[in-house]
């Protein structure tokens, strides 16, 4: 199982959003520059964030797009169902489909404690502790007292 890229994207994409001040504006090539990321693939994401309410754009002079949610109160797990739709790592968990294997499948109990598992540790993550970790990362790539070894980091800051 991986996540989609467009899923990856999204997600580098709203951390670096979340380490500027509140209120600040990006336009789609610093994004797209500071997640490491093809501007057209971010414009693509950027639009389902925007639909889903994640992110606001402003058009014209000084526009660009910001965080319309509070960082704290995003998670990994509201961006993965947004870009991927619900979590279910198989068909038979909960959900529209009901599998007739359900009661005497052996596999059926361990899927779904890997997915409520899964989905646990995603609702944990919140986006503004990613976003902190992330500047705290940064700086001590920065300054590495080890010259000889090159980080480089995910995101780009702004400021």
């Amino acid at each position: 199982m991986q996540i989609t890229r467009a899923t990856d994207y999204a997600v580098r994409v709203v951390i670096h959003l979340a380490t500027l001040p509140a209120g600040s504006r990006l336009p789609v090539s610093e994004l797209a520059r500071g997640s490491e990321a093809p501007e057209s693939f971010v414009s693509k994401v950027l639009q389902q964030l925007v639909q889903r309410g994640l992110v606001r754009s402003q058009r014209g002079a000084g526009g660009g797009f910001q965080l319309a949610v509070r960082p704290e109160s995003i998670s990994l797990l509201d961006i993965v169902e947004i870009m991927e739709g619900p979590l279910r790592i198989n068909l038979c968990l909960p959900g529209k489909s009901m599998c007739t294997r359900r009661s005497w499948c052996g596999a059926h109990p361990v899927w779904n404690q890997a997915q409520k598992a899964l989905r646990k540790a995603l609702a944990k993550a919140s986006i503004k502790k990613l976003a902190t970790d992330s500047k705290h990362r940064l700086r001590r790539s920065k300054h590495s007292s080890n010259r000889d070894i090159l980080v480089k980091p995910v995101l780009t800051l702004c400021g």
